[in-house]
């Protein structure tokens, strides 16, 4: 694997791979400069397809795109066609679930049998709707045989916020309150990974891992759509081997 591409740093099962992209490499020019793999975010089409063959090629798996929407609708991973979802999954080995990202958290699973693999799409809606919950039953086990492992993300002393936001994650769970800190009247300073830990440490998820990662404060390695406005997308990837 490319040396400045990242892996997740778990106990996980034999067989599970996984491979988080960051902006270095690829053919894009521009705001995009760089290995940008977003269809959607107005850069050349042929520079992203190239950019997608590049990733292909070097990981040996097919990747299954998603359209994201910052919804809770978790699908099983395909490669045939192109699906409105914000969080996939997969048992078939070879067969990417993958997860496009410039400041939302991307949230890798497996189950510690190293059966089922799935990812998830998590910015601050998606995380507030209850996508994560909603992959966990997709995983089809117990909570406390599930692994997750949180990807790069805007970090805390980056991500300002609403009142109507914290306020939303506090009305439903008070411990949320935790993960915000007032930085100016009315607007906090809100903690991506501490907020999903806490909704995975609800469920009984047996292990969460990662986070830290700032793709704001690292315009080398990572795009961010808060610091930059119109930029590329990287992507997290998780799969079973083939082999």
């Amino acid at each position: 694997m490319i040396s400045h591409w990242l892996q997740a740093d778990w106990p996980a099962p034999p067989g599970v791979r996984t491979c988080l992209t960051t902006r270095t490499g690829g053919v894009s020019t521009g705001v995009w400069q760089g290995l940008n793999l977003g269809d959607h975010v107005g850069d050349d089409i042929a520079h992203v397809a190239r950019n997608r063959a590049l990733l292909a090629a070097e990981l040996g798996c097919t990747a299954a795109w998603v359209q994201q929407v910052h919804g809770t609708a978790v699908v099983p991973a395909t490669a045939q066609q192109v699906l409105t979802a914000d969080a996939l999954w997969t048992d078939t080995p070879g067969l990417a679930c993958c997860i496009m990202t410039a400041d939302c958290l991307p949230v890798l699973f497996c189950r510690r049998d190293g059966t089922r693999v799935a990812a998830a799409h998590a910015g601050w809606r998606g995380l507030l709707a209850g996508v994560l919950e909603q992959t966990l039953l997709a995983l089809d086990c117990p909570s406390d045989e599930v692994m997750a492992w949180f990807g790069p993300a805007i970090g805390p002393q980056a991500f300002e916020v609403g009142e109507e936001v914290r306020s939303a994650f506090a009305d439903q769970h008070p411990e949320a309150e935790q993960a915000f800190v007032q930085n100016r009247p009315g607007h906090y300073l809100a903690d991506l990974f501490s907020l999903a830990r806490q909704r995975l440490e609800r469920c009984g998820v047996g292990y969460i891992g990662g986070g830290g990662l700032c793709t704001y404060s690292d315009p080398e390695r990572f795009y961010s759509y808060r610091r930059d406005g119109q930029t590329g997308r990287m992507a997290s990837l998780i799969w079973l081997d083939p082999h």
